[in-house]
This record gives structure tokens, C-alpha cells and sequence, in this order.
């Protein structure tokens, strides 16, 4: 599967747990959706991922990979420490100038 380098980046930060360099696949600006929560900036994203990298230990397994004219969705398995694992999640994405504008994790 040919997936965008943030993308590759999103996927190997999130499998070494490093919030870090996830944030660092989003713009300053960024936004994410997830859990019925907003996360806006990367700092804000960075607190959320590490968080989430505790609660959950999840892993994620890219199985497919779809652009549209306005958005990309990511298809990934998810692994973890949580009821029903794994699962699979869409990610929907608006990709910017080689950086997530905004991601909506939809379950």
C-alpha cells in the first residue's frame, strides 16, 4: 500500500508510543475528533495522543488507504488494551502542505 510520508510517520509514531513525533505529523493549527472531543494545536494533540497512548496501548495496522478531493481516509486495525480489540477505525483526514489540517476518528 503507497501511503503519504505523514501518514507512514502517524503509523510508526503511533506503534513506538511516541506522542512526540505524532504530534509532528499535525500543523500548528491542527485539529482532531476523536471520542466525541476536540483536540486543537499540536500541543493540545500531543497531551491527548500520550494520554491515550496510556490508557490504551494501541497499535495500529494500516489496511487501507483512499484519497478524495477533499479528504484521504485511512483504514486501520487497532489494537490494544480495550474492550473488543482489535477493532477497525477510519481515519479521516485533510492533508495540507505535507501536514494533518484535521483528523475525525470515526469507530
Amino acid at each position: 500500500m503507497n501511503l503519504p510520508k505523514v501518514i507512514t510517520n502517524l503509523v510508526q509514531a503511533q506503534n513506538s508510543f511516541d506522542s512526540v513525533a505524532y504530534a509532528k505529523c499535525f500543523s500548528e493549527t491542527a485539529l482532531v475528533f476523536d471520542e466525541g472531543r476536540t483536540h486543537s494545536g499540536r500541543k493540545e494533540i500531543e497531551h491527548w495522543i500520550a494520554e491515550a497512548n496510556e490508557r490504551y496501548e494501541a497499535t495500529m495496522k494500516a489496511v487501507s488507504f483512499e484519497e478524495k478531493e477533499t479528504e484521504s481516509i485511512l483504514k486501520a486495525e487497532i489494537s490494544g488494551n480495550f474492550p473488543g480489540s482489535p477493532i477497525l477505525m477510519s481515519y479521516h483526514l485533510k492533508i495540507v502542505d505535507e501536514l494533518i489540517q484535521s483528523l475525525k476518528i470515526i469507530g
